[in-house]
């Protein structure tokens, strides 16, 4: 909306100094300035609202490996207000009406995909809150969510978006090429295998920021640094001259994805305000799953699936922790930790939770800085 406006009004005598307003860095700032004050302001209200639907937390009570069960170490946290997604994505969207190009393809498709899995997300927390059981949607019933919203991205992006993706370096055009970090002489051709890699990538990110939100503040903190490196990447892909420099794919209307990028770590800020140790509420699967979906959704637009698994490296390390862990004690009886995922390990050692929490955001900013250093290493 404001980019269109500004560059409308900008078109009339004595009014060009409005051509500020379609500057990708100034809609960029607006968005996170503008999603940031929306949780602020809006946040109290929410989660009263949400605290007189008794909305609560369920605990699921999981022992592990020893005596003391999770139930009993966050008993105070049962039936405080969850859901707090619907808070996170309402400011979402509304940056992204007002600060985003809507005219750009790429940041329509991001969009979609962030209110698609948010909308899992919801489904699977009112399941929780109306039966009162921590499962929630069936494992089955979130995984043909999940491909649904996929395979409806993959094909977007082989039959609507195949022109919008230039390898420059290669004289190569098209969405269904895999671009490797470290090396920029080759890129893997997948052709119709794209679609259930989308799959694969968009399940796995979705699922692996939803078990990373087990601790306060856990998720978002952890967001904010991994989102930060993707308003860099996206911002440089939508230039042609600089992605042709940094050897990086170039992305027709990727700097509109640096927008909805921002826009995310407005909502992270804002968020965790309310959702800081100790929080007063939770984001839910409606949150998790959005930024999740986000994520991983903006790393496929924008060629860099490999550079998500550097920056999410906490979220890669916590969903693996689960697999190996389940692995383990199926093949061998056996765990490997105290406790999946492997936070919860952490806090059976008796480390505090704001502690883990921290050293978490700590490990998670020094990846985005890994992430960011690739892409002068080609």
């Amino acid at each position: 909306m404001i980019p269109w406006l500004c560059e409308t009004l900008a078109s009339h005598e004595g009014w060009g100094f409005l051509r500020v307003g379609t500057y990708i860095s100034v809609r960029a700032a607006g968005a996170l300035m503008t999603a940031f004050l929306l949780c602020l302001f809006c946040g109290k209200p929410v989660i009263e609202y949400l605290r007189r639907l008794k909305v609560g937390q369920q605990i699921r009570d999981d022992q592990g490996a020893d005596a003391i069960s999770l139930l009993e170490m966050h008993k105070e946290k049962a039936g405080r207000p969850t859901m707090g997604g619907i808070l996170m994505i309402g400011a979402l969207a509304i940056a992204a009406i007002l600060f985003g190009d809507w005219r750009e393809p790429v940041f329509r498709l991001a969009v979609a995909m962030a209110v698609g899995f948010a909308a899992i997300g919801f489904v699977d927390d009112y399941r929780k809150v109306v039966h009162r059981n921590s499962a929630g949607l069936s494992a089955r019933g979130k995984l043909v969510g999940q491909t649904v919203l996929a395979s409806f991205l993959a094909i977007a992006m082989l039959t609507l978006h195949y022109e919008t993706t230039h390898y420059a370096h290669l004289g190569r055009t098209g969405t269904d090429y895999i671009a490797l970090p470290f090396i920029k002489d080759t890129v893997i051709p997948l052709g119709i295998l794209f679609i259930p890699f989308v799959v694969l990538v968009l399940t796995f990110t979705s699922n692996a920021v939803n078990l990373t939100d087990g601790l306060d503040g856990l998720a978002t903190g952890v967001t904010i640094p991994a989102t930060l490196c993707f308003v860099v990447v996206a911002y440089v892909a939508g230039r042609a001259d600089m992605s042709s420099y940094l050897i990086i794919p170039h992305v027709q209307g990727g700097g509109e994805l640096a927008v909805l990028m921002a826009a995310l770590i407005g909502v992270c800020f804002g968020f965790l305000w309310w959702n800081g140790y100790p929080a007063i509420v939770f984001m839910g699967d409606t949150g998790s799953m959005m930024i999740g979906g986000l994520l991983g959704s903006v790393a496929l637009l924008l060629k860099q699936e490999f550079l998500l698994l550097i920056v999410g490296g906490v979220y890669v390390v916590e969903a693996l922790s689960v697999v190996l862990q389940v692995t383990s004690y199926k093949l061998r009886g056996k765990r490997i930790f105290r406790m999946s995922p492997i936070h919860h390990h952490f806090e059976k050692l008796l480390i505090p939770e704001s502690r883990i929490m921290v050293r978490f955001w700590i490990v998670s900013a020094l990846l985005a800085l890994a992430g960011l250093s690739t892409l002068k290493l080609r």
